[in-house]
């Protein structure tokens, strides 16, 4: 799936990033989230640069994950104190004061393959479903993706989370209808 996603010409990605976007910001689950995590995109992940510039813009608190220790954590960006790069992936907070689960209202989740039920293929460590399982349940959660990557469905294991909605260039799944 990262060739695949990989192999989608540069004009293209950024037309479809244009896509999700929209979509995203037309959701009323976003809408009304005064605190959103999201992910800084590095590779051939679909890019957030703008989605978190718009977050910053629109007034909302954005936070953004960091991997310590104890695991996957949100702390905060603003305009003056932006992500920085982290030398081994994607931009990262500038100070590591984890946000508590408990006060996000919405996060945008990063994978290489969903499918229609709210599952999702990650890279592997299984930091975003431990930090998803810690979020009330109050919070929405998003995965954002190239339409390729959605798949008839993902392989699940006892530990995966859900997500609430996959929004794509085409269409936005809301996965909460969909039986898993």
């Amino acid at each position: 799936m990262r060739d695949e996603r990989a192999a989608i010409p540069e004009t293209a990605r950024v037309e479809m990033a244009s896509a999700v976007e929209r979509r995203l910001f037309a959701l009323p689950e976003l809408l009304s989230a005064g605190t959103v995590m999201a992910f800084s995109s590095f590779d051939s992940e679909i890019s957030t640069r703008d989605i978190i510039s718009r977050l910053l813009g629109s007034g909302r608190r954005v936070l953004l994950p960091y991997v310590d220790d104890a695991g996957l954590e949100a702390a905060e960006v603003t305009l003056r104190e932006p992500a920085r790069a982290s030398g081994r992936g994607p931009a990262e907070p500038p100070r590591r004061t984890p946000v508590p689960p408990e006060a996000i209202d919405a996060v945008i989740v990063p994978g290489l393959a969903f499918d229609r039920s709210g599952f999702r293929l990650g890279y592997g460590g299984g930091h975003y479903d431990r930090f998803l399982r810690r979020l009330p349940d109050r919070s929405h959660r998003v995965g954002i993706a190239f339409h390729p990557q959605v798949i008839e469905r993902v392989p699940r294991g006892p530990g995966d989370e859900r997500l609430h909605l996959v929004v794509t260039d085409r269409e936005t799944i809301d996965c909460r209808t969909v039986a898993p």
